[in-house]
């Protein structure tokens, strides 16, 4: 009788020390997931801020940049372009004098043509930019009001459904996502009430065979994506066209870039007037 009391009570105390485990990791293991759900918030602010950099801020700063100053630009690289043809049409002509053979300026042309492809095809690419310049400056503006429930409505959808923050997310959740990406883009508020009406009462699936593992696991990925993020962030505002974000707010600056890139123009044009005078005068000197 009295050792089955003794073996009652070591059992009791098993069980004593199972139940202080259960209470121990408990808080431990609520105090990491409400960690991870401040970072997933951070992720999902983090990636509005990106977006809004790349689809919205540095979008209006290229568009103003574009009206204001890009069409000198564009100027500038059709002038250099130019200078650099004549300048090589020069030389070939130059190379047939020296062999003493006849100048076929069609001939000369099509050379030309061949070789300063990628010029014309970057050209171009620079009057594409002012013409979608045009047309965003064209677009209607969404009024303060909305653009609020736009970036909360955005913020939220990609909390809901972007698979660095929901890696169990399916193919049809990440094409609905882009889909909000692309109306984030274009303003498009009606199709994000949308979307977000479609995902809102939808909660992830969560099959974990070890919770805290799982939660160990998430915490270390969600703040690498974190890290990822703020570098890319500090990247986009390294570069152009967030650059310019201080020339164009400064009217004294912005003359002063518009003079610059003036001064570069008119240097170009007496090049190409100069080349201009140097071939005319060759094909004088081939018809004496």
């Amino acid at each position: 009788m009295r050792c089955e009391e003794m073996n009652t009570g070591k059992e009791g105390e098993e069980m004593d020390k199972k139940e202080n485990k259960g209470i121990i990791l408990f808080p431990e293991f609520e105090k990491i997931k409400e960690e991870v759900e401040k970072i997933r918030v951070e992720l999902s602010m983090l990636l509005l801020e990106r977006d809004e950099l790349k689809f919205v801020i540095c979008k209006n700063i290229e568009t103003e940049y574009m009206l204001s100053l890009g069409c000198i630009e564009y100027k500038i690289y059709e002038a250099e372009c130019a200078v650099l043809r004549l300048k090589r049409k020069m030389e070939l002509m130059q190379i047939q004098i020296n062999q003493e053979k006849p100048i076929h300026l069609k001939d000369i042309e099509k050379i030309l043509d061949k070789e300063f492809a990628a010029y014309r095809k970057r050209l171009a690419d620079q009057l594409e930019k002012l013409n979608d310049a045009l047309r965003h400056s064209e677009l209607e503006r969404l009024s303060d009001k909305d653009t609020k429930e736009l970036k909360s409505l955005y913020r939220k959808i990609v909390k809901s459904l972007h698979p660095d923050i929901n890696p169990g997310v399916t193919d049809e959740e990440k094409e609905l996502l882009q889909h909000a990406v692309e109306a984030y883009k274009n303003g498009n508020l009606l199709m994000l009430r949308m979307i977000w009406s479609m995902v809102k009462d939808e909660v992830l699936p969560s099959n974990k065979d070890d919770a805290m593992s799982q939660l160990l696991k998430d915490k270390k990925q969600l703040e690498e994506s974190c890290h990822t993020l703020r570098l890319e962030i500090e990247k986009i505002k390294s570069e152009y066209p967030y650059t310019m974000k201080e020339i164009l707010a400064d009217e004294e600056k912005k003359a002063n870039k518009k003079k610059e890139l003036e001064d570069i123009l008119q240097q170009y044009k007496e090049a190409i007037t100069l080349y201009e005078e140097r071939i005319a005068e060759m094909m004088r000197c081939i018809d004496e």
